[in-house]
């Protein structure tokens, strides 16, 4: 059986389609709650939801980020993450990478590893904080600045996450 060109042309477009879809999909809600519902829940803790309020104080600091694409917190009344790239990070792949500081997490001291960061992990798994609302926002420079809020906010002195 011979196909032609034209046909084999439609299928890699059909292909490419239906594996980019997918990818340009994981900017929803439901996308960044997965993955930090998955860490929660590696831990016993309770799932965090998404808040409407929360996620449009991200959106509205995502906006305030989009000239410079700086990753300076907001000093708001809300816990937060943030995440940059130069190339289009998904939310989703900013999730995962602050998930993946457990690796640096010591529970037993409540710490991180000599010259390591993980408080971006402790706040995707801090059991009191059970609102959550992020935004992303393509920076002039082409980079990618992404913000999730939390409320109530995380990482307290003192306390552990979990």
């Amino acid at each position: 059986m011979k196909i032609s060109s034209q046909t084999l042309l439609f299928v890699i477009l059909a292909l490419v389609l239906a594996f980019a879809v997918p990818l340009k999909a994981q900017d929803r809600p439901q996308d960044y709650l997965d993955v930090h519902n998955r860490a929660r829940a590696a831990v016993g803790v309770a799932p965090i939801r998404w808040h409407p309020a929360v996620a449009e104080y991200a959106r509205q600091y995502a906006l305030r980020r989009r000239g410079d694409c700086r990753l300076t917190h907001s000093d708001g009344r809300y816990g937060e993450n943030l995440a940059g790239s130069s190339r289009d990070l998904s939310g989703a792949e900013a999730v995962r990478l602050w998930v993946n500081e457990r690796a640096d997490y010591l529970y037993r001291s409540n710490t991180c590893r000599s010259g390591k960061a993980c408080g971006h992990y402790t706040q995707v798994v801090w059991r009191n904080s059970v609102w959550v609302g992020c935004a992303k926002v393509r920076c002039n420079s082409g980079g990618t600045f992404i913000i999730c809020s939390y409320d109530p906010p995380g990482n307290v002195r003192g306390r552990w996450p979990y």
